[in-house]
């Protein structure tokens, strides 16, 4: 997966802004974005942040699935 070529850092909002949205809120970029960054984080994820991936990768399926 790779972001769009319009999707640099300052279209992605921080996590501690999206955590207070439902991931049905989220643009694609940012799921795709964070997703990433929690994949390469995951070793040191906690229960919380494990749950969050998985409903980001959730949503990223869902959505790929209503194409």
């Amino acid at each position: 997966m790779s972001l769009s070529i319009e999707a640099g850092p300052e279209n992605i909002r921080p996590m501690h802004e999206l955590s207070e949205r439902k991931t049905g809120e989220w643009s694609m970029d940012e799921l795709r974005y964070h997703q990433r960054v929690m994949s390469d984080l995951s070793p040191w994820l906690n229960a919380q942040g494990t749950a969050m991936l998985g409903q980001v990768i959730h949503e990223i399926e869902r959505r790929e699935q209503d194409r």
